[in-house]
């Protein structure tokens, strides 16, 4: 192989390796911009109210239990005294049916350019708790002063827009704080709700029929662990774009152009009680407001193809060079593959302003033009100006189905790739490669 031609492969792959310094710069900038969008999410949530989740309501039995006397003996007259003790314990009990349903309005604040997305809950929940005798006999003798809470939790209970009214028994009650008491004594382990609901008799059935609405802000994600020992929850918003999550899937759902609609049904069967009064445990059901197009995940995607287009653009180059025997000059190689890198920084400073189909378009049209302009006057002729101009249209075709679909994003590229090889393969079947760099013209048959 001609030592000339030699040198000309070295410094195309040393440009191709250079190109990456300002790929990595632009890729960092995106991260850094991202970082800045996540910022702002977490300020709008610190403003108004976080990640949102219900937990309960469950009732807290407090009562007394007796254990093992004190004994002391009188050390004059030898007489023992029997002291009683008690022990104070709670219990949680789960509603034996919970039935909730509720809307949510969605709502994007807007911070410079950047924005967080705040939820409108309203919110419907009723269902019954039924409280068996305490003291059948066994284990459970000894127990006294019997009280139930009704206790609600909600992770950031500065989302709670009113003061609802609570019935229970036909009574109208509201909630409060459990006045200073740890998350521990509350039993949820979250912020909480109380109602006193007064002693009961440990040797009779209670039941407590409940009813009661709850307005609630929230951002990004809003998650309920089903306590009930049947749950039938609803939900709805005019949200398109909804990711059901947690270890409950609904059982029927809708998603439309005008929002969505979704309902669950879980039983005791297929949840555990411990398990939902620690939400941080994921026996949860969630919904997540996701923003459809995410512009720095996808930007920062399409940057991960960009030394996939600066190799595949050398290549086109490098066979122009071989077959027609048209030098390019590294200098031409540089600025088109700087061109290329532009595109991205482009993309994701236009996306911030416009829509991403939108930013896309003009931000590879310009570099689209730009390249076929320059190639034009470069190559001595409108032809193969317009000829690279069509195959980077292809690429940015490419590259644009593969941020659209994720899933495929490994066929595509495979294809893609596939594709490049077999052009150049066929476009060089007959090529003598000995003879590239002499004077006499390379021998490609007819």
């Amino acid at each position: 192989m001609d030592k000339k031609l030699l040198y000309k492969m070295l410094a195309i792959g040393l440009m191709s390796i250079l190109l990456l310094i300002p790929l990595a710069l632009i890729e960092d900038q995106i991260k850094a911009r991202s970082g800045r969008q996540e910022e702002v999410k977490q300020s709008i949530a610190n403003s108004a109210a976080g990640l949102q989740t219900l937990g309960g309501p469950v009732i807290a039995l407090r009562y007394h239990q007796a254990v093992e006397p004190e004994v002391s003996k009188d050390p004059e007259t030898g007489r023992l005294t029997r002291t009683p003790r008690y022990v104070v314990k709670t219990r949680y009990l789960a509603p034996e049916t919970l039935n909730i349903n509720g809307e949510a309005k969605v709502e994007s604040r807007n911070r410079g350019i950047y924005q967080a997305r705040l939820f409108h809950l309203n919110l419907a929940a009723e269902g019954r708790f039924v409280i068996g005798p305490l003291v059948s006999g066994g284990t459970e003798s000894g127990i006294s002063n019997v009280e139930a809470i009704l206790v609600l939790g909600i992770s950031d209970p500065r989302g709670v827009d009113s003061d609802p009214e609570v019935t229970i028994n036909g009574k109208h009650l509201r909630f409060a704080t459990p006045g200073g008491k740890s998350k521990a004594e509350t039993g949820l382990d979250m912020s909480q709700l109380v109602i006193p609901l007064g002693a009961i008799d440990p040797t009779q059935t209670s039941t407590f029929n409940f009813s009661f609405p709850l307005q609630l802000t929230g951002s990004e994600r809003f998650a309920i662990a089903p306590s009930g020992e049947a749950n039938s929850i609803q939900l709805k918003s005019d949200w398109r774009h909804p990711n059901f999550g947690g270890r409950f899937l609904p059982r029927e759902r809708q998603v439309g152009a005008d929002g969505f609609s979704a309902h669950w049904e879980i039983s005791h069967l297929a949840r555990n009680f411990d398990a939902t009064l620690k939400p941080a445990s994921g026996e949860v059901l969630s919904i997540d407001f996701i923003d459809p197009v995410n512009v720095y995940l996808q930007s920062e995607r399409a940057v991960k193809y960009g030394i996939l287009f600066i190799a595949l653009t050398f290549a086109g180059f490098f066979l122009t060079e071989i077959l027609r025997r048209s030098p390019i000059h590294p200098m031409q190689y540089l600025l088109v593959g700087l061109a290329l890198a532009i595109f991205f920084l482009l993309l994701v400073a236009l996306s911030e302003h416009l829509r991403f189909f939108v930013a896309y378009a003009i931000a590879s049209t310009a570099c689209i033009a730009l390249i076929g302009t320059y190639l034009a006057g470069a190559l001595g002729g409108a032809r193969p100006g317009l000829a690279f101009a069509g195959g980077l249209t292809g690429l940015y075709g490419v590259l644009y189905g593969v941020l659209l679909s994720e899933d495929n994003a490994l066929l595509m590229g495979s294809v893609l790739l596939f594709l490049a090889l077999g052009a150049t393969m066929l476009a060089t079947r007959r090529l003598d490669w000995y003879q590239i760099g002499s004077s006499s013209a390379p021998r490609t048959g007819e």
